[in-house]
């Protein structure tokens, strides 16, 4: 995998805790093991979240794992043009319309139809699909209500989107899915309806930043938590919409909480300033999470 190029790439919107710490670790690893470049990724597109505190103690704390980066650092918040052209492109080519309904109309059209006795679709995450009443706004009413100042998102039109692309989209899993999917995989972006590209007051969505940022770096392995499986149909979509390339995808085991269940950056006990603080090495951090001791020349 010479040539190979890895990243990581948090949200400075909390604490890194062990299942950012086995993320970032594997990736170093795999990078190493390859000849290959790793770069760190700043998500910092959500401002209200994302603070220079949260990022510094992510510098610190990866540092004191042992693991190098290639400087300079991508950081989402300065790249907002690059986003804006892929957007562009999306809606020039009437792929993506402004929907305006809010949660609360999305929540009563839904729990309206649902007591009629309908049974609403829901994403692989459990989540409702959008009721994309909107979607077939006359122009002159979309140009209206946005002139007006309402508030809206970007949605992209599924159903137009995988019409255009004809189907038979993949991507090549060296990992496993959730049920231990591996090789090539079928993506099947329907299954999420019209997922948000972009708001009003965000030039960005996490889908279409995360193609748009790996293409621009080169990212040929994406190596990620399995919570991230079925959202990669969506990216491979949008790859696809936007000619970008495909890299391969290796969706890792999550690191769970004696509860079983997924890490929050909000649990301080297994945060890893914290566990430095309380005594642990790196070496440690590594057999908490499974990762044999680190050998590879960074």
């Amino acid at each position: 995998m010479t040539g190979s190029v890895f990243r990581f790439a948090p949200s400075p919107n909390g604490e890194l805790h062990l299942g950012h710490a086995y993320s970032a670790l594997l990736n170093f690893d795999l990078a190493c093991e390859a000849g290959g470049r790793f770069l760190l990724r700043i998500e910092d597109i959500d401002t209200t979240r994302c603070t220079p505190e949260f990022e510094a103690g992510i510098y610190r704390d990866l540092e004191w794992l042992g693991i190098s980066w290639e400087e300079p650092v991508r950081r989402q918040s300065e790249h907002s043009a690059d986003y804006a052209e892929a957007l562009d492109r999306l809606i020039d080519e009437d792929l993506v319309y402004p929907a305006f309904m809010s949660r609360g109309d999305i929540r009563s059209h839904i729990a309206d139809m649902e007591a009629s006795g309908a049974s609403w679709p829901r994403d692989p995450d459990g989540a409702p699909l959008y009721p994309a009443l909107d979607k077939h706004l006359p122009q002159r009413e979309r140009r209206r209500r946005m002139a007006d100042g309402a508030p809206f998102a970007w949605r992209l039109d599924m159903e137009a989107a995988v019409e255009r692309v004809g189907g038979g989209l993949f991507w090549r899993e060296e990992g496993f899915g959730p049920a231990m999917e591996t090789g090539e995989i079928s993506a099947r972006p329907a299954e999420w309806g019209d997922v948000v590209i972009a708001r009003k007051e965000t030039p960005t969505s996490y889908h279409l930043a995360v193609v748009v940022d790996d293409a621009l770096q080169g990212v040929t392995n994406v190596v990620r938590g399995r919570d991230l499986f079925r959202a990669t149909a969506v990216h491979r979509l949008l790859q696809e919409l936007l000619g970008l390339p495909v890299p391969a995808y290796f969706h890792h085991d999550l690191v769970l909480g004696e509860d079983g269940r997924k890490l929050s950056k909000s649990r301080r006990d297994t945060g890893i300033s914290a566990l430095r603080e309380a005594g642990m090495t790196p070496a440690d951090i590594r057999r908490l999470v499974g990762l044999p001791p680190f050998t590879a020349s960074a």
